[in-house]
């Protein structure tokens, strides 16, 4: 039984589902505990508009295992839990009855956030936990099933994007061999290229700064860690030419053989993480970016805030 106050927010993602628990004093986060699994709610969602009933269930047993931890080991933090759902649950027809079975399993009632607050969410969470917060960032979430674009000058969120492609979406849609082929590689790059020049955003003199699984990973197998730490993996910088050189390697293996030989960083992503990495290395030529800052914020920080 823990004396302090401390608040926890779950994040329902295309891909993940991810656990924060932490104490809150003005505004700021002393992060306790950080949990991940990958149910892959979005499986299918692309095609279907569907969350289907196997994904709905392993996302239900993660919230279910969620609670039960924190019941053990925060009990103060239950009835304080917040639960924010994106782009999958947005996306699908059956939102509305997966939404309730997460209220009947678990008492915790989702907030379904739209693009724009998923935006807003993300980047104040991203630069919670940078040390040097003085530049104009440009956040960048590469998500299961959107990506969104989040702008701001230190801690103060400008505005925000939210385009519809991901990792699973992309690799859904356009990589179906495993391993994908050449033409299928050039169609997803034709794609996003295409997503981000139509929606294109003033983005000289700001900071990229980047969230979420896709880029967390690679900083963490780049650092050659054993386990993921946190605390190392934030604030590291990824080069672009580092993103192409996964790319070509990623892109001539089958997923199996990504998540042995990348684990376990890459286990439950072997299968969508060039997808997510060739959404990356697009924005970042696009924009002329040649590296980006790593943030182990997210929305789960930002709803906390």
């Amino acid at each position: 039984m823990e004396s302090r106050k401390v608040r926890a927010s779950i994040d329902i993602g295309t891909n993940s589902v991810l656990l924060l628990v932490a104490e809150i004093s003005e505004g700021k986060l002393k992060i306790l505990e950080e949990k991940q699994e990958i149910p892959r709610l979005g499986r299918g969602v692309d095609q279907d508009r569907k969350l289907h009933p196997d994904s709905r269930n392993r996302v239900l047993n993660v919230l279910s295992d969620y609670r039960h931890y924190l019941e053990k080991n925060y009990p103060s933090s239950v009835d304080h839990t917040m639960v924010t759902a994106t782009s999958a649950v947005r996306d699908s027809l059956n939102r509305d009855q997966f939404l309730n079975e997460i209220m009947e399993a678990t008492g915790w009632r989702v907030r379904l956030l739209s693009g724009d607050a998923e935006a807003e969410t993300t980047y104040k969470g991203a630069i919670s936990v940078l040390k040097d917060r003085s530049h104009r960032f440009a956040v960048l979430d590469i998500g299961g099933g959107s990506t969104e674009i989040a702008i701001g000058s230190g801690e103060k969120f400008e505005r925000g994007l939210s385009l519809d492609m991901g990792s699973v979406r992309f690799s859904e849609r356009y990589l179906k061999q495993n391993p994908p082929l050449e033409v299928e590689v050039m169609e997803a790059r034709t794609a996003a290229r295409k997503l981000i020049k139509e929606n294109h955003q003033e983005l000289k003199s700001y900071q990229l700064v980047g969230v979420a699984g896709t880029v967390t990973s690679i900083a963490a197998i780049l650092l050659t860690l054993d386990f993921y730490d946190a605390d190392r993996v934030n604030g590291f910088k990824v080069k672009r030419g580092q993103i192409s050189s996964f790319i070509q390697e990623f892109s001539k293996m089958i997923a199996e053989d990504i998540e042995t030989k990348y684990a376990p960083f890459l286990t439950g992503r072997g299968d969508v993480i060039t997808g997510g990495l060739i959404i990356l290395e697009e924005f970042m030529s696009i924009y002329g970016f040649d590296e980006l800052t790593v943030s182990t914020g997210g929305i789960r920080h930002g709803i906390l805030i």
